[in-house]
């Protein structure tokens, strides 16, 4: 079996946020030239966000509630 296949069944053993943690390390490791204005892109997205809760064109929800759901969709 190739290595990069045993890594993968290997990290398939590992919890959710586990995963998207070495997801986000793996993503990290490649140089991107275009890394910097994506980063611009959701950082002004997260502004948008903000200002639409500011304005109340937006509700948030409970994180509570939030991971409530996720566990029961995920049955964690």
């Amino acid at each position: 079996m190739p290595i990069a296949e045993q890594v993968f069944t290997q990290a398939l053993s590992l919890l959710p946020m586990e995963r998207a943690e070495l997801v986000e390390q793996l993503l990290s490791s490649f140089e991107f030239s275009s890394r910097n204005t994506i980063d611009s892109l959701w950082a002004k997205e997260a502004e948008n966000r903000i200002d639409a809760y500011d304005r109340g064109d937006i509700k948030s929800i409970p994180a509570k509630e939030v991971f409530a759901k996720i566990n029961r969709q995920y049955q964690l």
